[in-house]
């Protein structure tokens, strides 16, 4: 698994993954790295190391792999395998080939470490990503090497999946039919609690007033 995604960093510059998996990457790339370095000098055992640790693949050059897709198995082989059996190494057009195949290896000594030539340590960097992974929902990382240009993009908002949209409606819906029932019965309830109104008693008529005598 380490040497998968070592390959796949020195190959791309970045790649993403599960958060443990990136923090156990980081290690064992930044490794790799200073081996090469060391193998620039001319260390011969750094490089045996390297072919150790990392292994090998043939890389296909981005600008030539729509046409790597188009070719049959026996153009591929020819492209990434010389006559005697062993990789290609530059990447180079030999003979009636247009491209060849490129050892990581390679990559990693003359490219990726003559980048940090300069620099002590610290050749990657892991950021975290607010997405989770589909499934387990484990957390999601992005290794990069240490110069790269490219963003690992919005890192504010993460998208919303088809999953996660259907479950704010359904909740919306509840929360908008709980409002309704709430508000018809509050409104039940007030009408109840309401006092009726009552017609005030009529007033009694007054008696007439006694008429004064004009006796003396």
């Amino acid at each position: 698994m380490q040497r998968n995604l070592a390959q796949s960093l020195f190959e791309h510059g970045q790649v993403r993954t599960t958060l443990a998996k990136a923090k156990d990457l980081r290690p064992f790339a930044e490794r790799l790295i200073t081996l090469a370095k060391k193998s620039r000098q001319g260390s011969i055992t750094a490089r045996r190391r390297i072919h150790r640790l990392l292994s090998e693949r043939s890389l296909v050059p981005a600008e030539h792999r729509e046409a790597y897709e188009l070719m049959s198995d026996v153009k591929r082989r020819r492209t990434l395998r010389a006559p005697s059996g062993r990789r290609h190494r530059t990447g180079e057009a030999r003979g009636k080939l247009s491209f060849t195949g490129q050892s990581i290896t390679y990559r990693l000594i003359n490219e990726v470490a003559a980048r940090f030539e300069d620099r002590p340590g610290g050749y990657t960097r892991v950021i975290r990503l607010p997405e989770r992974r589909i499934g387990d929902h484990g957390a999601l990382a992005l290794v990069q090497l240490v110069g790269e240009e490219t963003g690992p993009g919005s890192v504010t908002r993460p998208k919303k999946t088809a999953r996660r949209k259907r479950s704010d409606a359904r909740y919306a819906a509840a929360i908008k039919a709980s409002k309704s029932m709430a508000g018809r019965a509050g409104s039940g309830a007030a009408a109840e609690a309401a006092p009726t109104p009552q017609t005030p008693p009529e007033a009694e008529p007054e008696a007439p007033a006694a008429e004064e005598s004009g006796e003396a």
